[in-house]
């Protein structure tokens, strides 16, 4: 397989603009923000994820002599310009909200400040990789609310939208909550748990389902798990995984470890397979099933009182097939010129397409006696950190208030480059998933409910409001003159 080129995967328009830049020496520090819009799923929140692909990308970043001769082809780039491209690399900073935690809209996941160039350049894929890997982290975190701590594996390499989809959206889902995962490169690139037995194939090449099951345990005798739903579930895969426990581990004083179910009515079978499995001397087999679930199949399988102990899931994780687009946006927040900070705004006739103008922070209130997270505040960068009473508002309401006391602040990003550098620790995939599983605890119950959840508190400081505020007025002045 031919290496993977990543730096011109760039909307082609970032070359174009960052060529216009370059010619009419328009290279001022910008401050772009990326964040999105809406949860998926009509959900109460989102999980931030991705952040160490982004950091590969950009101390990897340099343009090669055949992206050089590309874009020359193009015949619209200058010399001048493709020179500097063939001598670039990032020299801004960049501050981001670390991966596994809670995120909700329009608030800044990362900022960039950077040239304008360089910040320009690296739109798409930041956009890119924030978006996959937050959309799978959160569709995956919905999944294993549904199962209600039961196991969820990430079941789903197969039906990913291509290789680099299959590897990281796996990596995602780990953040998310899974377990482990079936894809053998993500579990060896991230030293997390590959998990997955036989399929049917593996049965149906043998003589009999019987030999299938013994050659198997006589192979892998302290990973027995038998996929039982090959012919037919009760009157044959059943009670021959358990002629081959007792003739086969069970002498050797091994437990099998779970028989799993792919097909037909999950919630029916499990209960019939569990006083079966019980009544054999083996109520310590779990019962895993897998076949197109999600986090509404889980949930209902739940209601009917499965017996099921565990959860495979892939096609709708490794998609997230009912919502499969995470909206991430990346916008331009303000120039710096003589060291003085402008803030920029887009309006839209859309009102949620209007932007939070100024380089910001978001900062994150925590009750002092439950730990359980109160409201986000997204402020100006200069602003103090909050302290005694402090009143939020809803913006587009503003005589929705409340007062917050008796609480911890935390500001949610951290610095990741200083002047092209990387002064951030990575943590490792097993560190963040642990992060995000203490991050959804403080989370009211009533904002994880997968159906008309609590909407979480996110608002803007006075100062910013004031500010967004004034700019539209004045927008408004300018282009409404009799």
């Amino acid at each position: 397989m031919e290496k993977e080129k990543i730096e011109l995967i760039a909307d082609f328009y970032e070359f174009t603009m960052s060529n216009g830049y370059f010619a009419k020496n328009k290279n001022e520090m910008a401050y772009f923000d990326i964040f999105f819009r809406k949860v998926p799923d009509d959900g109460g929140y989102a999980i931030m994820a991705g952040l160490e692909q982004v950091i590969a990308y950009i101390q990897n970043l340099k343009f090669e002599e055949e992206d050089i001769a590309y874009l020359r082809s193009q015949k619209i780039f200058s010399e001048e310009y493709l020179s500097y491209l063939s001598n670039f690399r990032f020299t801004g900073d960049m501050w981001a909200i670390p991966e596994g935690t809670v995120v909700f809209p329009n608030e800044p996941l990362i900022t960039v400040k950077a040239p304008l160039i360089e910040a320009q350049l690296l739109e798409t894929v930041l956009l890119l990789i924030i978006n996959h890997q937050s959309l799978i982290a959160t569709k995956t975190s919905r999944i294993v609310n549904a199962a209600q701590g039961r196991p969820v594996m990430e079941f789903g390499a197969r039906r990913a939208h291509g290789i680099s989809a299959a590897v990281y959206g796996a990596r995602a889902a780990i953040i998310g909550g899974a377990v482990g995962t079936s894809c053998t490169l993500t579990a060896q690139k991230f030293d997390v748990p590959a998990s997955g037995t036989m399929a049917h194939s593996w049965i149906q090449s043998f003589d009999s389902e019987y030999e299938a099951f013994k050659t198997y345990a006589e192979l892998y005798p302290h990973g027995c798990t038998f996929l039982i739903d090959t012919y037919n579930t009760l009157e044959s895969g059943l009670p021959n995984a358990i002629k081959v426990f007792n003739e086969i581990l069970k002498p050797q004083g091994i437990r099998p470890v779970a028989v799993r179910l792919d097909s037909g009515d999950l919630a029916y079978l499990s209960k019939k397979i569990r006083k079966i499995l019980d009544e054999a001397g083996y109520p310590d087999c779990k019962i895993c099933v897998t076949n197109s679930l999600d986090e509404y199949l889980i949930t209902s399988l739940l209601e009917q009182e499965a017996k099921v102990d565990s959860f495979g899931v892939g096609e709708n994780l490794i998609t997230a097939k009912s919502d499969a687009v995470f909206g991430g946006v990346y916008k331009l927040a303000a120039i710096e010129k003589e060291g003085n900070i402008i803030p920029k705004i887009k309006i839209s006739e859309n009102v949620e397409k209007i932007t939070n103008p100024g380089f910001k922070k978001i900062c994150r209130f925590y009750d002092k006696n439950t730990n359980y997270a109160l409201a986000d505040v997204i402020m100006l960068k200069e602003e103090g950190e909050p302290e005694g009473e402090y009143e939020i508002f809803d913006q587009h309401n503003t005589w929705k208030r409340k007062t917050l006391n008796n609480y911890v602040v935390k500001q949610l990003q951290e610095k990741i480059f200083e002047n092209g550098k990387l002064i951030y620790r990575t943590p490792t995939l097993k560190e963040i998933a642990q992060y995000a599983k203490e991050q959804m605890a403080t989370l009211w119950e009533e904002v994880k409910r997968l159906k008309n959840p609590q909407k979480y508190y996110v608002d803007l400081s006075q100062k910013l409001y004031d500010l967004k505020t004034d700019m539209l007025n004045q927008q408004g002045k300018k282009y409404n003159k009799d």
